[in-house]
């Protein structure tokens, strides 16, 4: 589909969000360079995520049209309202919120990866459908952790067990763990869920020398307020929302 960004009719309001998120990303990878340099990285090791909670068509295209290459969404539903009009060539788009097995279906063979599976249920009904579809959905294993009881994500010392059982089910490829330390924290505290959570990351991996059914590739932490900390303490991959398109309008 053609971009809407190169569209001439574009409104004042819009053309001032796009550069609002031009400017923006230029900052963002700056960042992202900087944290790569300090971790020992280049900055063509981090994947940037545009998180694109609530944010409209036409502004994900301008951002996809800059370079911004992944995006992630949280719901189901509105990623199905905005699908059709997505410039999806040559894109990698994931769900990084909570996948309900009811919404399967309207997910698998849209997203390149699931971000968050944190069942054996939701992994089952992703392979499923995978196969179904002929094709392989690519998974993270969703960590919580902060231990939050109302937050979604397996134990820390259950994610091993999870990702050798899942990763037999043809269909479904584990990649890796993702993680969201509890929002109120202060930055030193965060920081050493980041360090914690790479340890996993680390740990896991160590144990798949005789196993090829699944990787530790990606470990996906970090959002806005705090993708650079995450970057040196080894993420692969920052989830970016506000901190590229400004606060949320949850009145859409």
């Amino acid at each position: 589909m053609e971009n809407s960004s190169i569209d001439s009719a574009v409104s004042p309001e819009l053309e001032a969000r796009f550069h609002y998120v031009g400017e923006n990303l230029k900052t963002i990878r700056c960042n992202i360079a900087e944290a790569a340099a300090a971790s020992g990285r280049s900055p063509d090791d981090i994947i940037l995520m545009a998180v694109t909670k609530t944010v409209p068509v036409e502004v994900i295209n301008h951002a996809l049209s800059l370079g911004v290459d992944y995006m992630g969404e949280n719901r189901v539903q509105e990623l199905n309202s905005k699908y059709d009009r997505l410039d999806r060539t040559g894109r990698h788009i994931h769900l990084i919120g909570h996948l309900q097995t009811n919404k399967v279906r309207q997910v698998v063979g849209k997203v390149e990866m699931v971000q968050s599976i944190d069942s054996v249920r939701v992994a089952q009904a992703v392979a499923s459908r995978s196969r179904e579809l002929g094709i392989v959905t690519n998974a993270l294993v969703e960590v919580n952790i902060g231990r939050e009881q109302n937050k979604s994500g397996v134990a820390p010392e259950a994610a091993h067990e999870l990702i050798c059982e899942i990763s037999e089910f043809d269909g479904i490829n584990v990649q890796g763990l993702m993680a969201i330390p509890p929002a109120d924290c202060e930055i030193a505290q965060t920081i050493k869920y980041f360090e914690e959570i790479y340890k996993l990351f680390i740990d896991i991996g160590s144990k798949n020398t005789h196993n090829s059914s699944y990787t530790m590739k990606h470990l996906s932490m970090g959002m806005s307020a705090d993708y650079a900390e995450a970057i040196m303490q080894g993420a692969t991959m920052v989830r970016v929302g506000t901190a590229l398109f400004g606060r949320r309008n949850y009145t859409r």
